[in-house]
């Protein structure tokens, strides 16, 4: 008997995916609930599990191939005599699993995905000298790229070699691409800055980050106040929270920002939904799970999906100044960039204060100069001074 295995129901902002790694070929026995493949969406990565206990009899649809929700791609002999098979395999492979072959720590043995193996191979290149950023520090057919280009960079130190090499975009990065062009085309892009000294929040953080952690199981850090203070200047300016559809301007009666995080994939923006509705702690556990799960592919669509506005800090990298890009439809999004000591005047004297420069870019559409320019400046009041955070005022 033989069971289709397919490709999950995809939401319907979704078209389609592509298979970028099998796990097992054909012939390979599975266990029900084995991860067999992967399929990546321009928003996320879905894993395939085994419908039943069995054999691969047949793979439909190989690696790199655009599938569709229900496509079949592969089938699975479950027959009584494959499944008995299965058993067995798993049976002997288990005392290799709870006693595994003792490596050194410097043999430099690595974990990597199939696809991985397949283009080391191809391309003479030693797991050794591939860095993984896979889960587990497992290695990704991007890692292997990645090495390849440094390898033929380097051309074995020969001089004057010049090579180029060819890469396909993956899914989520075409799509990064395609919404940043149309954000440019569509939308009247402006930005606005300006400056907030950090030194208040930094002595509250300071003060009670240790009892914050003990207390709530996480750590007090910088973008919860930020997104505190967005929220209370969303909601008294409500053209910033909105967004163009057609010759209608939307205004939303929710808060729901989303985080910019860097991933192995490329840049997300998961969302903190009613995020009014968020202490300070619930904001920073939620950001960090965030954070966490974009590195292991684990974000859900709808986790990724919406949003009313967004903020992005481009200062954990070392960025001083920017001007981020609206992430369509919303009409803004806030740039936070790196905090650093510069010489202030303050009362007629000259003092050391940890600033930040801050950016807001605006669909100028529907929000005017004045809006964006006080929007900016109340969240430069509300973080300078957070006791206003705390207070609603």
């Amino acid at each position: 008997m033989s069971v289709d295995i397919k490709v999950p129901t995809f939401p319907e902002s979704v078209a389609d995916g592509t298979i970028v790694a099998w796990h097992k070929k054909a012939g390979d026995t599975v266990h029900k609930e084995e991860v067999i493949a992967d399929i990546e969406t321009d928003k996320v990565v879905f894993e395939i599990p085994a419908p039943d206990s069995g054999i691969i009899s047949e793979i439909i649809e190989n690696e790199g191939a655009v599938v569709l929700s229900e496509q079949v791609i592969a089938k699975i002999d479950n027959s009584a005599e494959a499944q008995a098979k299965s058993e067995v395999k798993v049976e002997q492979a288990e005392p290799t699993v709870a006693v595994p072959p003792k490596v050194s720590e410097d043999s430099g043995e690595k974990f990597s995905m199939p696809s991985a193996n397949k283009m080391m191979q191809e391309k003479g290149i030693d797991a050794k000298a591939v860095e993984g950023t896979g889960k587990g520090g497992r290695i990704l057919k991007e890692d292997v790229m990645r090495a390849a280009q440094g390898k033929g960079s380097s051309a074995g130190g020969v001089i004057g070699v010049r090579e180029e090499k060819r890469v396909p975009m993956t899914r989520l990065r075409s799509r990064i691409a395609e919404r940043l062009v149309e954000a440019q085309q569509t939308a009247a892009i402006l930005t606005t800055f300006n400056e907030v000294n950090m030194q208040p929040v930094m002595d509250l953080r300071n003060k009670y980050k240790d009892v914050f952690e003990k207390k709530h199981g996480t750590r007090l850090g910088f973008m919860s106040f930020f997104v505190k203070a967005a929220v209370e200047a969303l909601k008294r300016f409500p053209e910033v929270n909105a967004s163009v559809d057609g010759n209608d301007i939307v205004y939303h009666g929710f808060f729901d920002v989303g985080i910019a995080v860097g991933s192995p994939r490329g840049l997300v923006v998961p969302i903190l939904k009613d995020a009014d509705q968020l202490n300070l702690a619930q904001t920073e556990a939620r950001i960090r799970d965030f954070g966490e799960r974009a590195q292991s592919g684990k974000l859900e669509i709808d986790e990724i999906t919406g949003g009313t506005f967004s903020i992005t800090n481009g200062g954990v990298f070392g960025s001083l100044m920017s001007t981020p890009i609206l992430n369509p439809p919303q009409s803004a999004i806030l740039g936070m960039h790196k905090i650093q000591e510069r010489p202030m005047a303050e009362n007629g004297q000259v003092v050391i204060r940890p600033m930040m420069y801050l950016a807001l870019s605006y669909d100028h559409r529907i929000v005017d100069g004045r809006e964006a320019v006080q929007f900016l400046v109340a969240i430069k009041e509300m973080v300078e001074d957070p006791t206003r955070i705390l207070l609603d005022i």
